[in-house]
Formats: structure tokens, C-alpha cells, sequence
């Protein structure tokens, strides 16, 4: 049986691979601590919890939703985004419901990249803005991002040439894996740039809300002309801890929203409509909800920094994100010092060459970690001899 190319070329899926790791450790008998996935172990607001479990046995919530997202979960979004960002978005033709950030941004490159044409692709960045672009028959140039230049794209870098077949740039800020941030005084370089080739930016926001420190982090959206070139794609996991749930949505030019309700209602039927009344509840929940969800990650950030820093790496604290990005000490490649800290310390951590050539001298880890397991890998971690 041959299989197509567009398989054959992508590799397993980081996380997958990780996942098969700690399964071979915990059919010995040994107890993992993952700082792996950053996937929140904190739980759903009861609030949403309780909106499900009304929607639920609402008969009509029982058929097949519209692909778009229901009238009331759109304007909930248009909602948000104006109470946040202060940011004025049409709900019916400038939001879009995602089963999902990923399922949103695996699908934006069949809209805009034919075979051959190029996306613009951060490196280290999140598998999926790559393998997209690859399903979708393009090539992706890779915008290295170096802690020299904040772990933003340096555009100035970017050969003419490719400029000028390029049709997608992909963004993500607050960054994963990095946990960089970028200002509006970026965001509008981005959308000059992007007017000048013609690029659509495609801008992955799914970490605004996980900040530090009194810091707020800017939508791209809140810059001048971003509406003309770009999307925002968000998601509800990380905002109000509902990874299991699957929703989220795409917010921006009316035109390129309009491109991917074509390709994603030929391909899904949106998101269940019980699972967007729980998104509703959950974007009307008050920021201190938010507030206090983010104090617990920021005790877990500082604890982090603190063991991480007594074994010799050094890392800078993070604004936002749920990453500790730290760069790992001479002597060792990101593989290998995964590989003892797994073996010695049993501590899963994601190294830094997984998310691309220029994360090579990093390793990754979360803070979505009950507090008893993350106090047992930290006093793991300070036993080993780095």
C-alpha cells in the first residue's frame, strides 16, 4: 500500500511521540512528572460546566450546527473582542466558530496556498503553521526567531524574492514555545509588510490571556490596517481552561473569513451547538476569573524559574504564555538533556529542536502541572547533576 507523499513527508507529531515515552516509563512502575504538554490541568469554570449541562438536553442542540458558529456564539466573540481589545468586529461576517485553534489554523492554508507558493513560518513555532502549509502543497521559508531580536521575525531578513511568493505569514504572540510578546510598534512593521507583498497574516493569539505581572498583551487586530490583511485565530483552552472542549474562533477580514467557511464546511460541521452555549457563558465570565487563574500560573512560573536557574540554565522570565523557554548549559543538545532529565529524573520536558532547527540550545516546559507534582519534579530536577 503506497501512501501520499504529503504523509510520508510529516513527521509524528511531537506530542505523540513524547506521549509514547512517558507510556514506556509507567508500564515499569515509575511515576513521570510531565512538563510537557501544555494542556491546563485546572478546571472549566462551573459556571460554563453548568451552561453545558442546560444545553444539553435542549433538543434542536441535538442536530448538526452551522458552520459558522450560532448567531449568539459570534456575537459573543464581537463582544469580546470589543470589552478587550477595544477592537469593533462585524459578527456575522469577521467571526468565524473553530472546532478548536488548530483545527482553525490546519485548515487557513487551503485557502490561500497553492503547490509551490511559500508561507512564511516561524522557527521554533508550533507544528501545525508548517505541516498546513505542507498538506496544502506549499513550501515553507523559515523566520528564525533569535533571542537577540526578542524572538520576533526579523522582515528586513527576508529575501525579496521570497517576499514576492509568499502568500501567508504565520504570527503567534504571546509566543509558543518561547513565551516572547510583541507590541503594536511590531504588529504594524507586520502590516506594512504585508500590504507591500500582498501577504496574508495570519496572527495565533490563543495565549493573550495568560499574562503576568500586570501585563496586558495587544491583539494584532488592534493595529491600523490589520483588518485589511489579516485573521486572528483564538481559542477558549488556554483563556478558560476547555482544551478537552474544543472551541474557538477566527476573527478579521471579511473576505479570508468568508475563503475558510468554504473549505470548513466541506470538510467538518462546526462545532456542537450545547459546546458553544458553554462558549457563550464562558466569554461573559468576569476577569477576575481570569485574574485568579493567572496568579496560581505565576506562583508555578516563579517556582520554575527559581529550579531551573539553581541547575544552571538560564531562562528570563516570561510576560505571558504557559512556556518557560530556558536555554539549556554547554555540553548538551536539546535531545540529550531530555533525554537525562527523563532517564535520571524521570521529567518529561519537550526540547527546543522540536519546534525547529533554531530551537536547538532549548528546552520547553509548562506550567499546566497540578502544584503537588510540579513541588516533586522541582526537587527531582535540583537532584540531578547538570
Amino acid at each position: 500500500m503506497k501512501f501520499a507523499s504529503r504523509v510520508e513527508k510529516i513527521p509524528p507529531y511531537l506530542f505523540v511521540e513524547i506521549s509514547r515515552k512517558i507510556a514506556a516509563k509507567r508500564a515499569e512502575g515509575i511515576e513521570v512528572i510531565d512538563f510537557g504538554i501544555g494542556d491546563p490541568d485546572l478546571a472549566t469554570p462551573e459556571s460554563v460546566i453548568d451552561a453545558l449541562k442546560i444545553a444539553a438536553v435542549n433538543v434542536p442542540n441535538h442536530r448538526y450546527p452551522e458552520t459558522e458558529g450560532m448567531p449568539d456564539f459570534r456575537r459573543a466573540v464581537a463582544n469580546w473582542y470589543h470589552r478587550r481589545f477595544g477592537i469593533t468586529v462585524d459578527a456575522d461576517s469577521e467571526v468565524i466558530s473553530l472546532i478548536g485553534a488548530k483545527e482553525g489554523i490546519g485548515h487557513a492554508a487551503l485557502c490561500f496556498i497553492e503547490p509551490g507558493d511559500i508561507a512564511l513560518v516561524p522557527d521554533p513555532g508550533y507544528p501545525v503553521y508548517s505541516v498546513g502549509t505542507w498538506f496544502a502543497g506549499g513550501e515553507c521559508h523559515w523566520m528564525p526567531l533569535l533571542e537577540e531580536n526578542g524572538w520576533l521575525p526579523d522582515l528586513d531578513s527576508i529575501p525579496i524574492e521570497v517576499a514576492r511568493r509568499a502568500k501567508v505569514m504565520w504570527l503567534n504572540y504571546p509566543n509558543n514555545p518561547t513565551g516572547a510578546i510583541a507590541d503594536l510598534g511590531y504588529f504594524e512593521k507586520v502590516v506594512e509588510f504585508a500590504k507591500k507583498f500582498e501577504i496574508a497574516v495570519m496572527h495565533d493569539a490563543c495565549y493573550t490571556d495568560v499574562v503576568y505581572d500586570g501585563y496586558r498583551h495587544p491583539s494584532f487586530l488592534e493595529t491600523p490596517g490589520a483588518l485589511d490583511v489579516g485573521v486572528e485565530f483564538h481559542s477558549l483552552s488556554k483563556t478558560y481552561n476547555m482544551t478537552g472542549w474544543r472551541i474557538g474562533m477566527a476573527v478579521g477580514n471579511a473576505d479570508m473569513i468568508r475563503a475558510l467557511l468554504i473549505v470548513k464546511s466541506n470538510l467538518d460541521s462546526g462545532v456542537p451547538q450545547a459546546i458553544q452555549k458553554m462558549g457563550i457563558e464562558a466569554l461573559n465570565t468576569t476577569d477576575d476569573w481570569i485574574d485568579e487563574r493567572n496568579a496560581i500560573y505565576k506562583r508555578r512560573r516563579d517556582k520554575v524559574l527559581k529550579a531551573l536557574k539553581s541547575i544552571g540554565l538560564h531562562v528570563d522570565p516570561p510576560k505571558a504564555s504557559l512556556y518557560i523557554w530556558a536555554r539549556i548549559p554547554e555540553g548538551y543538545t536539546s535531545a540529550s538533556l531530555t533525554e537525562k532529565l527523563l532517564e535520571e529524573g524521570n521529567i518529561v520536558v519537550t526540547p527546543g529542536s522540536g519546534y525547529g532547527q533554531y530551537g536547538e540550545g532549548y528546552i520547553r516546559l509548562s506550567l499546566t502541572i497540578a502544584d503537588d507534582l510540579l513541588e516533586k519534579g522541582l526537587e527531582q530536577m535540583a537532584g540531578l547533576r547538570i
